[in-house]
């Protein structure tokens, strides 16, 4: 299926249990079939899901340190895989990267089995990216966003709020959610309360100008960023996952 597959089930944790180490198989680049699997209606018109794949960072240091050894995560998930569902086809694979490989353990992973969102992310700007068309142009990996061709002067909190549902787009952010990933440093008292997030949200939409509906309010629940033609979006080297937070 994918690189150690799991379960996105809602069975209790009592379901995994540790068995005796067995060496996984290993390879670089996992299946060229591999999906994550879709939230539910959000699936293409003439596509159906045909499993999933989780992708998880975590190297044999860190594993020993907890424990556990990968090929003893990698048997226990298939074994509560197979327990939970007897019909599901496993594929299990370990990423391999240099030892002097830096980042985030699960980035690397994602890279190194080439999960497309990860390897879009990496590429690197091309000389004539510099060239800022009309319209909004929001650079993730420099940080910047430009209205018209004019650099927009964003605080550091409200890119990261843009930022935070760019890479989520298409998904209804709640509030708590923003406060909680966005804040997740702040003392107590430090950290805003949800109304505080809609001012936030007020002070960046009159930043973006008559593109301001780009970020969209779902009455009762928070926030959405939907793509729309005039918005260019640029992924590169560095780009944060959407799980970084």
């Amino acid at each position: 299926m994918s690189n150690t597959a799991l379960l996105a089930s809602p069975a209790p944790v009592r379901h995994l249990r540790a068995v005796p180490d067995v060496p996984p198989r290993r390879a670089v680049a996992a299946p060229t079939a591999s999906a994550t699997p879709p939230a539910a209606g959000t699936v293409s018109v003439g596509t159906a899901p045909r499993g999933f794949a989780l992708y998880v960072g975590i190297d044999e240091a860190k594993a020993a340190a907890d424990g556990v050894s990968l090929s003893t995560l990698v048997e226990a998930l298939r074994r509560t895989l197979g327990e939970l569902a007897p019909h599901a086809e496993t594929y299990a694979t370990v990423a391999l990267a240099p030892a002097s490989a830096g980042g985030r353990d699960v980035d690397v992973v994602r890279l190194a089995l080439h999960e497309p969102s990860a390897v879009a992310r990496t590429k690197q700007d091309e000389p004539e990216d510099d060239h800022v068309p009309g319209g909004v142009t929001i650079d993730i990996s420099r940080r910047r966003v430009h209205i018209e061709g004019e650099a927009a002067q964003l605080t550091f909190k409200e890119f990261e709020l843009l930022q935070y549902l760019v890479l989520r787009e298409g998904r209804t952010i709640e509030r708590t959610e923003l406060v909680s990933s966005l804040w997740s440093h702040a003392d107590a008292d430090e950290a805003p309360g949800e109304r505080t997030i809609d001012v936030h949200v007020r002070r960046l939409r009159s930043k973006l100008g008559r593109y301001e509906d780009i970020v969209r309010t779902v009455r009762g629940i928070g926030y959405r960023f939907d793509r729309h033609a005039d918005v260019v979006i640029r992924y590169g080297h560095g780009t944060p996952s959407p799980d970084r937070f």
